[in-house]
């Protein structure tokens, strides 16, 4: 039975992650001995709790974890956000719950959402139209719209007039990375949003609320961090599939508890055995905006590779050291996105020589041995970088394969054949050139 059915998350005292999971270990009698660090139970394996609950999260495109959260407590607002990046610490610090809306993915039939967009384009603003005209999305107070293409830009002016009585916003981002052009023009994007989610709060923020929020999702950035790193060293202890769902848990749960979550998940998992294979070691790139169906992820890995790095929901890793908690916050945040934020196909690069320089640096860093471009169909961002950052790899012979999908996408064999050819051709000229 769903954690949510059972009363785990019903919306009044049990709507927290803390709360969920001990019932989880009482339900599983799964409980981790710091003393001794093993499990109480053998028989239990010790991450299935942790990744059953969140896999339920990601099924739920009713976004009952939301509900509860909100009904909890009088007065709470929920505001979504849709991909790359958004400064959610913002969100956080007026009270509010950041929510990730990534679409409907293959579990949701696309019917209005159709009759909005035409054909060539990506699936995510159809599916998300589809989540908002049949009403699964009235929990979120608002909306915001993050700078990553001209469909997502459009998608806000269409929500504006499609949800009038909610709060919309599209949230623009520097082109200029200079602290005196590019900078002063995000400080004033996030001055603004300050000032707006104030009102929709009904009290001013603060610099103290803000900074307090900037330590909290600086806790949880280097717990996704230490996970991401936990994955790279132990692929088989950790298999992507799970790391994805932990991750997407973030889209919707408080921060706090996404951190909780994350710590009690290695734990478990470094205390599990699991088989080491002779998987191929791959980095899975160009998957930021549109996520993949969850099949994809473990067609690929099901295909022999362990994916040792991607750009899954950017917005967990965009800032890449702490942001400060001291001084002016907005500006701490400003010089954050400016100078310590993730080279990716997402973000803009004035330089031409240093395109693809983050692909590399990540291949090495995590002794990946090829590249999997995997990109959404009719995604410009994605698709458009992808000739110069194959360029940049075939200059360091680093071997990469192509190929599209929509989140919606259901045959799967292709794909998985693809990735299993690329894996064997990888491990073949590898022994031939030892």
């Amino acid at each position: 039975m769903p954690f949510w059915k059972s009363g785990l998350l019903n919306g009044k005292t049990n709507s927290n992650y803390k709360f969920v999971f001990q019932n989880i270990k009482t339900k599983t009698h799964m409980s981790v001995n710091t003393e001794n660090s093993k499990l109480n139970n053998s028989e239990t394996k010790a991450t299935a709790p942790l990744v059953a609950y969140c896999q339920e999260l990601f099924d739920d495109l009713d976004f009952k974890a939301v509900k509860a959260w909100k009904e909890a407590k009088s007065g709470r607002k929920a505001i979504g956000y849709m991909p790359v990046y958004v400064p959610r610490e913002i969100i956080h610090a007026a009270g509010m719950l950041p929510v990730g809306i990534m679409g409907g993915g293959d579990q949701l039939e696309v019917i209005h959402g159709d009759a909005y967009y035409q054909s060539y384009i990506c699936r995510i603003p159809r599916s998300t139209i589809e989540l908002g005209v049949t009403g699964r999305l009235d929990v979120l107070d608002g909306m915001l719209f993050p700078s990553i293409c001209d469909v997502i830009r459009n998608l806000s002016g269409m929500w504006k007039m499609m949800f009038k009585e909610k709060y919309v916003r599209y949230f623009d981002v520097p082109q200029n990375y200079e602290d005196e052009i590019g900078g002063k023009f995000y400080t004033h994007e996030m001055q603004q949003l300050r000032d707006d989610l104030g009102k929709l709060a009904g009290h001013e923020i603060s610099d103290d609320d803000l900074r307090n929020s900037i330590a909290v999702y600086n806790e949880n950035r280097k717990a996704v961090e230490d996970l991401y790193e936990f994955r790279a060293k132990h692929p088989w202890k950790a298999p992507s599939t799970e790391v994805y769902l932990l991750v997407r848990a973030g889209m919707v749960l408080p921060v706090e508890d996404h951190t909780l979550l994350i710590r009690d998940y290695l734990k478990a998992a470094d205390l599990q055995e699991r088989p080491v294979r002779d998987n191929c070691r791959v980095v899975v790139s160009g998957v930021f905006c549109e996520q993949p169906p969850f099949n994809m992820i473990k067609s690929i890995e099901m295909a022999g590779c362990y994916i040792v790095d991607d750009d899954f929901m950017l917005v967990t890793r965009w800032l890449l050291e702490d942001v400060a908690t001291t001084g002016d916050p907005l500006e701490n945040l400003s010089k954050a996105f400016l100078h310590h934020s993730n080279e990716t196909a997402a973000k803009y690069e004035p330089d031409v020589e240093n395109k693809g320089v983050y692909l590399i640096d990540s291949v090495r860093n995590n002794r990946a041995e090829g590249i999997i471009f995997a990109g959404p169909s009719f995604c410009d961002p994605a698709l458009l970088d992808r000739p110069m950052l194959q360029n940049a790899l075939a200059a360091q012979e680093i071997p990469y394969t192509s190929f599209e999908y929509a989140e919606n996408s259901g045959q799967m064999q292709p794909i998985r054949e693809q990735a299993g050819t690329f894996a064997d051709s990888i491990k073949l000229w590898s022994v031939a050139a030892g």
